[in-house]
């Protein structure tokens, strides 16, 4: 069992392993009222940080910046204004402000501020976007994922709290590389896996909560629990 602390509380790199393999039935769970979130997701958590990347100075388009928007709201509570307003950014300026914001890193407090100069972006949007470009460095402020971390409910969307919540996410990863000899764990995947476990719990998924943590075999992290999640699966 996870400890009482819950998932965030633990160093044992199999509970987190185990709360990445739920990750997509959990997304499915959160489909179920917004159909569109599965293939939104993958977009998100698979092409666009392939996309961003692969430029010769990272940044997101226009169209890039209002599907992520779209991804987001479908993901938490659907607010119609602010993807009608997100798309009022014109394209050099939305290209400008994310190319500022990556170079920027690793000062994540000027690069959200560089972000939220754009209409209808603020810190949770903006981590939205650094995690998809740079997840070594930031996590995406997720609400499930903020409130499962002791002393941080309820969320404030500002950037005071965003850099709280980032630097409880740091010192997870630091805790989990340390007790993981593959030493892949980053502040975006920490964040996927406290949001698989708490999704997973609210929504009577199998939870990882559920999983022998004690049963890690040899081969069996985070690389490979996405791997596994990636392979067709058989309903």
């Amino acid at each position: 069992m996870v400890p009482e602390g819950g998932l965030y509380s633990s160093s044992n790199p199999a509970y987190w392993t185990a709360a990445l393999e739920v990750y997509q039935d959990a997304v499915k769970a959160k489909g179920r009222k917004q159909p569109k979130l599965l293939l939104l997701d993958k977009w998100y958590q698979e092409e666009l940080p392939g996309a961003v990347t692969q430029r010769k100075e990272k940044y997101l388009t226009k169209e890039e910046l209002v599907k992520l928007m779209e991804w987001k709201l479908c993901r938490g509570t659907f607010r119609p204004r602010l993807q009608q307003l997100v798309a009022t950014n014109a394209s050099e300026t939305v290209e400008d402000c994310t190319r500022k914001a990556f170079e920027l890193l690793p000062d994540v407090a000027a690069a959200v501020k560089e972000l939220s100069k754009l209409k209808a972006v603020g810190p949770a949007t903006a981590s939205a976007i650094l995690a998809a470009g740079a997840p070594k460095t930031a996590a995406f402020m997720a609400d499930e994922a903020v409130e499962s971390i002791p002393g941080l409910a309820p969320v404030r969307y500002t950037l005071k709290h965003y850099l709280c919540y980032l630097d409880r996410i740091q010192s997870c990863v630091e805790r989990l590389n340390r007790a993981d000899e593959r030493k892949t764990w980053t502040p975006h995947l920490v964040e996927r896996c406290l949001w698989a476990s708490a999704v997973a719990d609210k929504l009577q998924v199998a939870s990882p909560q559920d999983l022998d943590g004690e049963k890690e075999e040899a081969g069996h992290g985070p690389e490979e629990a996405d791997r596994a999640r990636k392979k067709p699966r058989r309903e």
